[in-house]
Parts: C-alpha cells; sequence; structure tokens
C-alpha cells in the first residue's frame, strides 16, 4: 500500500456547505502474463507497484490523498472552526491477468482466488482512510475556540498530525495482520471456491 498524503491544505475560507467526510475513489490496473503460478508470480514481482515504503513491488497499491479544508470564525473576542471538510483521494491499482485462456482450470482458480482477495486488502485500505477522515473532521469541529485564529490553526495542525499518525499506524498494523494470516485465508477462501464449484457440477 503506498500513502500519497497531501496534509493539511488549511486555509480560512467563506464558506461552504457542511458534509461528512467524503471518499473519491478510481482505478487503474497493470498487465501481467503467465500461464501457471511460478510465472504469474514472476509477472506481479516484476510489474507490480513498487512502494516507496518497502522499495519493493506489491500485487496490488492504494495511493491516498487527505485534502483538509478549515473554516475559521471570530466572536466575543475567540476564534473557534465553523466548519471543517476533509476528502480523501484514492487511487486502486490493480492486476488484470492477460493469460487465462492460455492456462489450465486450477490455476484459473487460484487466480481468482487471490485476484479477489488483493482487491479487498486494497479496499479495506480506503475503508481505513475514511473512517480516519471522519474522525479528523468531528475532532476539527470540536475544538475548543482560542484567544485568536492563530492558535486555532495551530490547534487544527496538531490535531491533524495526531489522527494522522493513528491513521498510518492502522494501516502498517492491517499489512502486518494481513500478511500473517495470508496463507491461511488464502487457503480458506480457495477451499470455499472448490466445494462452491463442485456443487455447481
Amino acid at each position: 500500500m503506498k500513502f500519497i498524503l497531501a496534509l493539511v491544505a488549511i486555509s480560512a475560507l467563506l464558506a461552504w456547505p457542511a458534509h461528512s467526510a467524503s471518499l473519491s475513489k478510481t482505478y487503474s490496473y497493470f498487465s501481467i502474463g503467465g500461464r501457471n503460478l511460478d510465472e504469474i508470480q514472476t509477472e506481479l514481482d516484476r510489474r507490480g507497484p513498487k512502494l516507496n515504503s518497502t522499495g519493493r513491488r506489491h500485487p496490488g497499491a492504494t495511493e491516498m490523498e487527505f485534502n483538509t479544508r478549515i473554516q475559521y470564525g471570530e466572536s466575543n473576542g475567540r476564534c473557534r472552526v465553523i466548519n471543517a471538510e476533509v476528502r480523501v483521494n484514492a487511487k486502486v491499482i490493480l492486476p488484470r491477468w492477460r493469460a487465462r485462456r492460455r492456462s489450465d482450470q486450477d490455476t484459473q482458480l487460484i487466480w481468482d482466488t487471490l485476484a479477489a482477495d488483493i482487491k479487498r486488502h486494497e479496499e479495506s485500505h480506503v475503508v481505513i482512510a475514511k473512517n480516519h477522515a471522519r474522525e479528523l473532521e468531528n475532532a476539527l469541529k470540536k475544538l475548543y475556540p482560542e484567544r485568536n485564529c492563530e492558535v486555532t490553526a495551530a490547534k487544527a495542525k496538531s490535531t491533524t498530525d495526531r489522527i494522522m499518525a493513528k491513521h498510518d499506524a492502522a494501516q502498517a498494523k492491517f499489512d502486518r495482520v494481513e500478511g500473517i494470516n495470508f496463507e491461511r485465508r488464502i487457503m480458506r477462501l480457495l477451499n470455499y471456491r472448490i466445494e462452491r464449484a463442485a456443487k455447481g457440477n
């Protein structure tokens, strides 16, 4: 998973409608070949997105950008957050297998299981980001009024830094847990697909 975090475009704006954290999600694909599992693995290692955090290529990735807008207002000698809006722009990068017709049914079944798990994994990263964006919005809106807007903006920045650090930790923990459980999860999913295919016959 790859994070491109645009933190924080905090500015005093006039006004905009109140929203909960919003999400924009797009998909892109990279093509791989390979007639068997070893060849598919080689293709993923060669063509998968390379992450700066690991220096390695991965079978999928999610690039995310957080954009935060804050509106400030002064009254009775105090400055407060009138509104805050956090938007997550997510780009999910997934593999697309081009050699299906030249492979056997067992390879096709395993690939379908693996591809579905890759997509689920990346979609989960997006959900984690959306949850933290919502948490950030709520925290910003609840900031206590300060004596001037400079102090309020500083509080907003420290709040953003804290929740983004929490977000990064949650994403890293998710990856660790997923990595530990990968083989067991894939075998369970594969057995389920085999049983479902057998019942269909």
